[in-house]
């Protein structure tokens, strides 16, 4: 247990392994906040404490990491980013009533379906990433028949895909084909054949692609180097430019992103040139900013019932409608404790190099039978 009084948050993250590419910004981003607060005097009257076990990308450490931070005392538990690799720690926090938050997961079931009562996500639903790019690609790029390929081996790509699978059918495009791999998959040269013949006979004019590194870099490199030039289109989880070297000169690729080192917003501006002041460099990768908003909102949920007991925290959370912070307005209720809409920024590679084009409108609240994946019935 916590050997002071100290406000003990337990960070059970990568920072090693291919999920660190994900978490280790976001926990520095998480060490900001707690260094930011205990500068104006802590919280209660209390300093904040980071503690933080590695989970090596591995799901079984993960759960032996969640168990670690709770054993030395942590009020709230910071899980990695993904849901699939974030859960096993936050299931260890659910079981133990302490709350938890996933760093930057998209998947709905990270929250309430996934873990739990008392768990959240600091980030939007991977659908709403889906659907912004489908309202961008058709009402901004004039895309009209997309081809989708979907990185099936985490549950955040499919959300991804059935976000623009329900928002590009309904602004009135056509998904004229459909393929999929697994991200450790050496080579998608069959698909990219059957892509290839969809081109040429059906007139495909983009690629929808939901996946992530480290895999997803492969694959966009094979399909640059098969001679595919049409624009592609993906989720968050491929932003930020540690990535970029692997595939020279790359262009018309495009992504939704939450914030942007390259963000026009002021409160984002001050986070990453406070980011920067701190560790030297900005963030690597735009999933560092969700979980800075959230931990705003605990804050001030923690503040407004004067106590850490996370049963009271959550019932206050679960009360915020359209709460200010850093990166905008946010909402949560006792069954959904991740945003359904939310505007996004459009980012593009050009030349090799990560560009923010615009901010584009939220996308309608997507309905919980894609929220939730449900099978038509």
């Amino acid at each position: 247990m916590a050997a002071n009084n100290d406000i003990v948050i337990g960070m059970a993250v990568a920072l090693s392994g291919p999920v660190a590419a994900y978490d280790s910004d976001g926990a520095k981003m998480a060490q900001l906040f707690i260094d930011q607060t205990n500068a104006k005097g802590g919280l209660l009257g209390r300093q904040l404490r980071a503690v933080v076990v590695d989970t090596k990308s591995d799901r079984v450490e993960g759960a032996r990491a969640g168990l670690a931070v709770l054993h030395k005392g942590a009020s709230l538990v910071v899980v990695t980013c993904d849901y699939d690799y974030g859960a096993p720690a936050a299931l260890q926090a659910q079981r133990a009533k302490t709350m938890s938050v996933f760093l930057c997961a998209e998947d709905p079931k990270a929250g309430v379906l996934g873990v739990g009562s008392l768990s959240f996500t600091s980030s939007i639903a991977a659908q709403v990433e889906g659907a912004t790019m489908a309202n961008w690609g058709y009402q901004k790029q004039k895309y009209r028949k997309s081809y989708v390929l979907l990185d099936d081996s985490a549950e955040y790509d499919k959300s991804v895909c059935a976000g623009f699978d329900w928002a590009f059918p309904k602004n009135g495009g056509q998904i004229v084909g459909r393929d999929t791999f697994k991200n450790a998959d050496p080579s998608i040269a069959s698909q990219i054949t059957r892509l290839d013949r969809a081109i040429k006979e059906q007139g495909v004019d983009s690629v929808m692609l939901c996946t992530h590194t480290p895999g997803g870099t492969g694959v966009v490199r094979q399909l640059r180097d098969a001679g595919i030039t049409l624009p592609i289109m993906n989720g968050s989880s491929m932003d930020g430019t540690y990535w970029l070297a692997a595939v020279p000169g790359l262009s018309d690729f495009y992504f939704a992103a939450i914030a942007a080192v390259a963000d026009p917003r002021p409160a984002v501006q001050a986070m990453t040139a406070d980011f920067k002041a701190k560790y030297g460099v900005p963030p690597a990768s735009n999933a560092a900013y969700p979980i800075y908003s959230w931990l705003q909102l605990w804050a001030k949920a923690v503040t407004q019932v004067g106590s850490v007991d996370s049963k009271a925290v959550t019932a206050a959370m679960n009360s915020f409608r359209d709460e200010p912070t850093a990166l905008g307005a946010r909402s949560f209720t006792p069954k959904l404790h991740i945003q359904a809409t939310a505007p996004m920024l459009v980012e593009d590679v050009r030349d090799g190099k990560d560009h923010v084009m615009e901010q584009w409108p939220a996308a309608d609240p997507i309905p919980t039978s894609v929220l939730y994946r449900m099978e038509p019935k």
